[in-house]
């Protein structure tokens, strides 16, 4: 999958909602991070580089850390490509399919706090106020 691909899901990611994050100065980016809230849970993908992203599903208390998750039902790592494809093909939640187990997640899930001192948080108007 080329870049051009990747970027066209994303794209599509946040027509369908997902928040934007990028981590560091936005002509270099240390990483970036996409993330759908829902009532209960928050789906999120975290980009490194084309051959290396985290996606994970956490539940979502009041004043959760989508970047720094204490427990996830769910975590993927590969490339782009892989990540995205294995996010977006995750069952909603509440359907038969969809994780439930509380996991305690690998060290990749997540933005080192290092990393997050400078941050650009684009939230997607179409989901202002709204949950799922």
């Amino acid at each position: 999958m080329s870049g051009s691909e990747v970027d066209a899901l994303l794209d599509e990611m946040r027509q369908h909602g997902w928040e934007s994050y990028v981590f560091g100065p936005r002509d270099a980016p240390h990483a970036v991070g996409l993330a759908y809230r829902r009532k209960t849970c928050a789906d999120v993908l975290i980009l490194h580089a084309e051959d290396d992203a985290t996606a994970y599903r956490m539940p979502l208390p009041p004043n959760a850390d989508l970047f720094a998750p204490g427990t996830v039902s769910w975590h993927y790592h590969a490339t782009a490509e892989w990540t995205i494809r294995a996010m977006l093909a995750l069952p909603e939640p509440g359907s038969p399919d969809a994780p439930l187990a509380m996991l305690t997640p690998p060290p990749d899930c997540g933005v080192p706090a290092e990393l997050r001192r400078t941050t650009t948080i684009r939230p997607n108007p179409r989901r202002a106020h709204a949950a799922t």
